[in-house]
């Protein structure tokens, strides 16, 4: 192989997305590519989706055109959709969603026919979610489903004290308010909701603030509650929800937009759960659980795993990539 066979760039802006990143190099290498991997480093934050979009695919561009300079790669992986919009190089889009998805009217205005023009040109498509290209007409490249991988985080705990947890993280587009109200609702006296994330919030009854945690923190925290709540405006690839499912939690979410994988899992487990009542989804998922929910979910969660995300790159992703033209 060459020295570097391929070469990975990807946007500074979002913890999940450099985690995926992460994740994504490691898969590669384990396949036994010779891979190069460079972010944006900070980008800056401004007002409007169409800026912020630019911003972030000039940045992309910029690293990019440094790396490919320096390395010389037989191949590129832009993650995410956005990384690829101002690309220097053709080569392979990891993407969770499109901006024809999450970015109407004037929030997308270049984004959108941009990113038609991308994705047909790139040498392969690699989608986080089998929804994730169903705003658009199919794109002539290959299309590989890859989710970023995600697994338990350790036995799970002989009694789960915790009635119910959620995330939060963008306001705009995970507004804690639902989650609340419902939970006002729905819960009994003895029954507490643990909100873990950025939020400023104040412990009220039934209601206690996590905060900000380290990962493995907050992992625990899932390995000791029954319920995962959700209530998101729409959701592109939602790690936090796959999380949960992975930590034995029982998901009671509404049916939100986005290509949102946990959703289509959750429906599959108890659609009971799915609700845009969460009000009473959360009542039944704490009085009536399905009985082996963890234990399905673990099964519905195999395509996500470690192992099998490494497989589809071995097998399906790196031998396209560095195939002869």
């Amino acid at each position: 192989m060459a020295s570097t066979d391929v070469l990975v760039v990807s946007i500074d802006g979002t913890i999940g997305w450099g985690a995926a990143a992460r994740e994504l190099v490691g898969a590669l290498r384990r396949a036994g590519a010779q891979v190069e991997h460079v972010g944006t480093g900070p980008v800056p934050q401004v007002r409007t989706f169409a800026l912020t979009d630019l911003v972030q695919a000039r940045a992309a561009r910029r690293a990019a055109r440094r790396a490919i300079d320096r390395h010389d790669p037989r191949a590129v992986i832009y993650c995410s959709i956005t990384a690829s919009l101002r690309w220097p190089r053709p080569g392979a889009v990891w993407l969770d969603s499109l901006a024809a998805e999450n970015r109407p009217g004037r929030h997308g205005i270049w984004q959108r026919p941009t990113e038609r023009r991308r994705l047909d040109q790139a040498t392969l498509i690699l989608a986080m979610s089998p929804r994730s290209l169903d705003p658009i007409p199919r794109p002539s490249p290959p299309v590989v489903v890859l989710p970023s991988p995600v697994e338990p985080s350790g036995a799970p705990e002989a009694e789960r004290d915790i009635a119910a947890v959620t995330y939060t993280g963008d306001p705009l587009k995970r507004p804690l308010g639902p989650v609340l109200d419902a939970w006002r609702r729905a819960r009994r006296p003895d029954e507490t909701l643990v909100v873990a994330g950025p939020a400023t919030l104040q412990p009220s009854p039934g209601i206690q603030p996590a905060g900000r945690l380290e990962p493995a923190a907050y992992r625990a925290l899932l390995r000791r509650a029954r319920l995962f709540l959700a209530a998101p405006r729409r959701e592109d690839y939602g790690i936090a929800p796959l999380e949960a499912l992975a930590d034995g939690c029982l998901l009671v979410t509404t049916p939100s937009a986005g290509p949102y994988p946990a959703r289509d899992l959750a429906r599959q487990l108890d659609p009971r759960l799915v609700s845009e009542d969460l009000a009473r989804a959360i009542r039944i998922g704490l009085d009536d659980p399905r009985p082996a929910y963890a234990e399905h979910a673990a099964e519905l969660l195999e395509p996500f795993s470690p192992a099998a995300v490494d497989r589809t790159v071995a097998e399906r992703v790196l031998p396209r990539l560095l195939a002869p033209p």
